[in-house]
């Protein structure tokens, strides 16, 4: 309980800050995503099922603060948080480099399910303005954030048993 209150704050103030802060600052056109990161040091450390439980809140209250499109948000970063999460449980979320190489793939997939999204839902989703302009800034931004997000999360919630997240072990019976 007490870890779902403590993401749950986590959550709401990342929200906040996101859509107040962050939003506004930029390298090009992107715009830094601490929700994004946050989410996905979420789901690093604690799986796929708690990763999407923290990205639907993290969208949700972000387009509830923001007054955007109610459940875009929270679409995206549930599949982040899920895919996320199963990352870090089929490989090893001890190594250095999985928070930075699931905020950089998380970040461009991030960019292009918007993009897809958009296009269904019959708005303009500029291709060229995204890959060219936005997604390079956000990228180097969201690496930016990735150190200290995931340390202060890893702080915040604690990193779980390793039997924890695993499923039950295989054993093969001659």
């Amino acid at each position: 309980m007490r870890l779902v209150l403590k993401t749950a704050v986590i959550v709401f103030f990342a929200a906040i800050l996101q859509g107040s802060w962050f939003d506004g600052i930029s390298l090009g056109y992107g715009s830094a995503g601490l929700l994004l990161v946050i989410v996905v040091s979420l789901a690093l450390l604690r799986g796929s099922v708690f990763g999407a439980g923290a990205g639907f809140a993290a969208g949700l209250c972000y387009d509830v603060a923001t007054y955007g499109q109610l459940g875009l948000t929270s679409l995206l970063l549930t599949l982040a948080g899920f895919w996320t999460g199963r990352y870090g449980e089929t490989t090893g979320r001890d190594r250095a480099h999985a928070p930075f190489l699931s905020v950089a793939v998380i970040t461009v997939l991030y960019g292009l399910g918007g993009l897809a999204v958009r296009f269904l839902l019959g708005e303009t989703a500029p291709f060229g303005k995204l890959v060219l302009g936005a997604l390079p800034g956000e990228l180097v931004l969201n690496l930016i954030l990735t150190a200290p997000v995931y340390i202060f999360c890893r702080w915040v919630v604690g990193k779980p048993q390793s039997d924890q997240l695993g499923g039950a072990e295989v054993r093969v019976l001659a």
